[in-house]
């Protein structure tokens, strides 16, 4: 006789859900310890006789009469419809299968696992309600009031709150809020005039005279500020748009040359279209 399988030692063992215990050559004891060696992979469900398990169970009803319960029933031929079919995917060969019918089992081996894993879920769940209901039955609610000498432990209560103030409250919750603006009074610019900047650019260039080429740097160089540099570049974008002044950059973010064209433009009427 093969020798019986018994949970390993440390192996947390489930409680018995119900009172049917299964003999088999291979195993006896009670249903539930059955499928945790099958979940634990200790006992190969092909090794399990289903026929004579379902006899027992049939068996184990009957001697109980009227007093059997519908949801253990229930529950035993949810499990026993889940081992079979996976007791039948699992001698299914392993090699190359053609049928499509065939092959929806062998995909249906991990779901129909699952199904299993899923009743043990439920059983450990039930588990927990019944210890619940237990403990719960430990506990009494209180049906006296308390001790007069423990009354003057609290202080008065003082509601410092009308109706009014509570209507004001809940008003103030569903008003909107008001928008969020960024204050920018901290920070301070210097302002900055794109045509003033365009008649100094252009004082400068008529100084050095037409198509003599200066630096970017050079029109710059008397800037105190960024802003002013930036209102520089802008003034000469203005220009060049203008023609009144040529730009060449041998190679990128290298230096940039200015020339004045010779044409003679008012910078406060080229720029001030934008930029006033």
């Amino acid at each position: 006789m093969a020798s019986r399988p018994h949970p390993a030692e440390g192996e947390a063992v489930q409680p018995e859900l119900t009172g049917f215990r299964v003999a088999l050559h291979n195993f006896e004891g009670p249903f539930d310890l059955l499928l945790q060696l099958i979940h634990a992979q200790r006992m190969d469900v092909t090794e399990v006789a289903l026929a004579q398990v379902t006899d027992e169970f049939v068996a184990y009803t009957r001697s109980l009469g009227p007093e059997a319960d519908l949801d253990e029933t229930t529950q035993f031929l949810l499990v026993a419809a889940t081992l079979l079919d996976l007791k039948a995917a699992r001698l299914l060969p392993h090699g190359d299968v053609d049928d499509e019918e065939d092959l929806e089992l062998l995909s249906a081996r991990d779901l129909l696992f699952a199904r299993l894993l899923q009743y043990r879920a439920y059983s450990r769940v039930a588990d927990q309600f019944r210890e619940w209901q237990r403990d719960a039955r430990r506990r009494y609610p209180r049906a006296v009031a308390p001790e007069e000498r423990f009354l003057s432990l609290l202080p008065p209560v003082a509601l410092q709150h009308t109706p009014e103030s509570f209507a004001q409250l809940a008003a103030s919750v569903f008003r909107p809020a008001p928008p969020e603006e960024v204050q920018t009074s901290h920070v301070h610019q210097v302002p900055v005039s794109v045509p003033a900047q365009a008649r100094k650019i252009l004082d400068i260039l008529k100084l050095l005279g037409a198509r003599e080429w200066t630096s970017f740097g050079a029109l710059t160089r008397e800037c105190s500020v960024s802003m002013e540099i930036v209102g520089r570049f802008l003034a000469l974008l203005e220009l060049y748009k203008a023609k009144a002044v040529d730009t060449e950059q041998e190679e990128a973010l290298g230096e940039l040359r200015i020339q004045w064209t010779g044409l003679d433009v008012d910078p406060s009427v080229v720029a001030s279209s934008n930029w006033d």
